[in-house]
């Protein structure tokens, strides 16, 4: 029959030899360059740069030569090549502390919001709460010639920035305050938010509130701590020494001191816990205790809103701090403004019902 034996032509789904020929070869760690572009469109290079970019001088037949070599070759516009031209990497830079912190979701979001709204894009890091980490991840995106860093601190100097900074890279600082140098910094007011929660807690009848905190060294923790305090003296409450316990947040240290502060004689009828970690392992022990005990944790907690009762916290917005961090980072990158700023925004108290309960037994 016409048609049919191997004489017949290829069958549906196979190439030509023809076909075959024209396909490029894979070019694994080298990708297509303009000259590439160029000759297989039988053009100068400067004719593919017009097209590349948009510019005009070219006929409609030549961009469409150049338009299906670039689709025939896979190519990309190299722009990190163009914008270096410039003097601009239109990159940042934001190391984090904990990328599986939800605080950190919604404020990276928002940098990224800014970033995109600029032009630029964004690369994150975490310093895993390393110090030596977040010295090496830094200065890593800086050789990459980032054009600004939003950092969320683990360590407590940071002179190793001062030649990046004065080199042109703008640096914000996040949550806490840079160490050994001058730099804008976007913090919440933690003294005031703890200050209110406490307060809350003495407006409902407790008189012995305990508090539960990350390491006494760092700037939030003893923020809170101060706040909490001022909360208690304000009141004319006395504080005994044995209801604070300030370390690391790892669970099996928070379990214990939250059991320890709610046993012996005169113990705690309320807590106020220092972060969010610590609000979830401390409700953890809470839910296997015959009493209830009062809790207000500072920073919100997923889900706290569907437990019974929810979790009344002391809430930083986490999208306004990252706007407003990356917009001073942009700010900076524009010119302005020439001395190191320092903002401090408001958090709010969110009642739900944990911070309202009663001392046990009245």
């Amino acid at each position: 029959m016409p048609g049919t034996g191997p004489a017949s032509g290829p069958r549906t789904g196979q190439r030509t030899e023809a076909q075959t020929a024209h396909r490029p070869a894979p070019r694994y760690g080298n990708r297509p360059t303009m000259k590439d572009v160029a000759a297989r469109a039988g053009v100068g290079l400067k004719t593919v740069s017009r097209v590349v970019n948009s510019e005009p001088g070219v006929t409609v037949e030549t961009e469409r030569r150049v338009r299906e070599a670039i689709d025939a070759l896979g190519f990309r516009r190299n722009d990190s090549a163009r914008v270096l031209r410039k003097g601009r990497t239109a990159s940042v830079g934001l190391i984090l502390e904990d990328l599986a912190d939800p605080f950190y979701g919604p404020l990276s979001r928002a940098v990224e919001e800014v970033a995109r709204g600029h032009g630029a894009l964004l690369i994150n890091g975490s310093s895993a709460e390393d110090p030596d980490r977040e010295r090496e991840l830094a200065l890593a995106l800086c050789a990459r010639r980032v054009d600004g860093l939003v950092v969320i601190p683990a360590g407590e100097d940071h002179r190793y920035l001062e030649p990046e900074i004065a080199a042109g890279v703008a640096t914000v600082f996040v949550d806490r305050p840079a160490g050994g140098i001058e730099a804008d910094a976007v913090l919440s007011d933690n003294a005031g938010g703890a200050r209110e929660g406490v307060a809350h807690l003495l407006a409902h009848g407790h008189r012995r509130i305990g508090f539960i905190g990350d390491l006494p060294h760092i700037h939030t923790a003893a923020e809170r701590l101060r706040g909490y305090r001022q909360a208690m003296a304000e009141a004319g409450a006395p504080v005994d020494e044995r209801w604070v316990s300030m370390g690391p947040t790892g669970a099996e240290r928070v379990a214990r001191e939250t059991v320890r502060i709610l046993s012996g004689p005169g113990p705690v009828t309320a807590l106020f816990a220092g972060n969010n970690r610590v609000t979830v392992t401390a409700l953890r022990v809470l839910a296997g205790r015959e009493w209830p005990v009062a809790l207000v944790g500072f920073d919100d907690v997923e889900l706290g809103d569907l437990l019974r009762p929810g979790v009344t916290v002391v809430a930083q917005d986490a999208a306004l701090i990252g706007r407003t961090a990356a917009d001073l980072l942009f700010g900076r990158l524009e010119g302005r403004p020439a001395r190191a700023r320092r903002v401090e925004l408001p958090t709010r108290l969110i009642v739900r019902g944990s911070g309202e309960l009663p001392p046990a037994g009245e």
